[in-house]
């Protein structure tokens, strides 16, 4: 169980996150939804230990990990796939699924982790992460190292930003086979109906404050009835 109480942040004067607190369940699937600046990536940063809060406590099983670092998270098992992957010149595929492991695995092991993402695994997995792969391709690839460490807690953020229509049928597939197979908690910060469609509950922030929190049947009706609220892509 991950428990986020009365987390507050402020930068340049603007507060950001207002008195934030969520309880999040194992075996469940969760969208962070709501208008951009809203506070959603600021949260998810928070909870991996990227970005401090000014206020508040974030507790992993009844452990606090508010003062633990994002390696320190990471052991403790928290995974994080960033809006832009970071590309690694001179590392391969192969390498970086090694490294989320944290132990040497069988290419057929790294082949077998590329395939639940969509990527044919002999292509790419002796491929260096450079600027020869798509947006697509690298957000793929990072959400297969995250799926690799079998996180207690998997946070996404946007996963759909930058990638085409193709490749983001692709993601939507990836989490919806998560959503069935995944024994920990699932966290995307997403504005997509698609993936709002997978989700156990939406949370949906405004102005760095939670507005509601439900089941997807309640919240997209909600959301879809307000045509100024959060969606886009509705395609």
């Amino acid at each position: 169980m991950l428990e986020i109480k009365d987390i507050c942040f402020t930068r340049d004067h603007k507060k950001i996150l207002d008195h934030i607190s969520l309880t999040l369940n194992e075996e469940k699937f969760y969208v962070i939804t709501g208008p951009n600046g809203s506070g959603k990536s600021t949260l998810a940063k928070i909870i991996m230990g990227i970005t401090k809060p000014d206020s508040g406590t974030i507790l992993l099983n009844n452990q606090d990990i508010t003062a633990l670092s994002v390696d320190e998270r990471a052991k403790l098992g928290l995974g994080f796939a960033f809006q832009q992957p970071v590309r690694f010149k001179g590392l391969t595929v192969y390498d970086l699924l090694t490294i989320s492991v944290g132990k040497k695995i069988e290419k057929k092991e790294a082949c077998a982790l590329l395939s639940k993402v969509g990527l044919c695994a002999k292509e790419y997995v002796d491929r260096e992460i450079n600027s020869s792969l798509s947006g697509g391709e690298l957000k793929r690839i990072e959400i297969a190292t995250v799926i690799a460490r079998n996180p207690k807690v998997a946070i996404f953020d946007e996963p759909e930003a930058g990638i085409d229509l193709w490749s983001f049928q692709n993601l939507t597939e990836v989490f919806k086979d998560l959503e069935k197979t995944s024994k920990g908690i699932t966290l995307v910060i997403s504005h997509q109906e698609r993936i709002l469609k997978i989700a156990d509950e939406i949370i949906l922030l405004e102005q760095g404050k939670i507005k509601k929190i439900g089941s997807k049947e309640e919240m997209l009706q909600m959301i879809l009835s307000e045509p100024k609220c959060c969606m886009k892509g509705r395609e």
